[in-house]
């Protein structure tokens, strides 16, 4: 390529860059056509200034805004809640609870009872209940010397994040052959 090719090439582009370019594209619609708010409200018989002019004169309530603004604090439902939450560090008032449900695991084999607690708890959680009692037994009728469902019943509290303390009931309510559970 030579120097006149060159050139002619420089040429041909700012010749090119040269061409009016189409101007800025109009719209087709009218200066003042209304807009779709404005079409809707004459089509219901009113004029769109007219409801702008009524929403304007309307004032509304101070204290409303604010309200709607900041919300409410129910200080005695926060007081309770706090008591409520010191009364469930409490051992003494834990032990006094009156469990809402009982789940007796009574001739199951391990495998059978870890089911039925499983969808036991799940059941109690999703009613809200907050003490329930798993009556095991002793396990005077196992085979061999240990219990069985007793320690099974300790390790699923233990794995279970739902759950919370635990004890034995008193000797009239099945001792150590039963265990209650707080539901967090």
């Amino acid at each position: 390529m030579n120097m006149d090719d060159i050139l002619n090439q420089w040429d041909d582009i700012q010749r090119k860059e040269r061409v009016p370019k189409k101007g800025p594209q109009k719209s087709h619609k009218m200066a003042n056509a209304p807009t779709k708010e404005e079409k809707e409200a004459r089509r219901q018989g009113y004029s769109y200034e007219q409801q702008m002019e009524t929403d304007n004169r309307k004032r509304a309530n101070p204290m409303d805004v604010w309200l709607n603004r900041y919300g409410t604090i129910d200080k005695d439902k926060l007081e309770d809640e706090v008591e409520e939450s010191n009364l469930l560090h409490n051992p003494s008032y834990l032990k006094s609870l009156r469990s809402e449900a009982t789940l007796d695991l009574h001739g199951l084999t391990r495998d059978e009872a870890w089911d039925r607690v499983s969808s036991f708890v799940n059941d109690c959680v999703r009613r809200k209940l907050r003490k329930i009692t798993f009556i095991h037994g002793k396990g005077q009728h196992s085979h061999g010397s240990d219990p069985i469902l007793g320690p099974m019943i300790r390790l699923f509290i233990e794995q279970d994040k739902r759950l919370g303390a635990s004890g034995h009931p008193d000797r009239n309510h099945g001792g150590t052959g039963a265990t209650w559970v707080i539901i967090r």
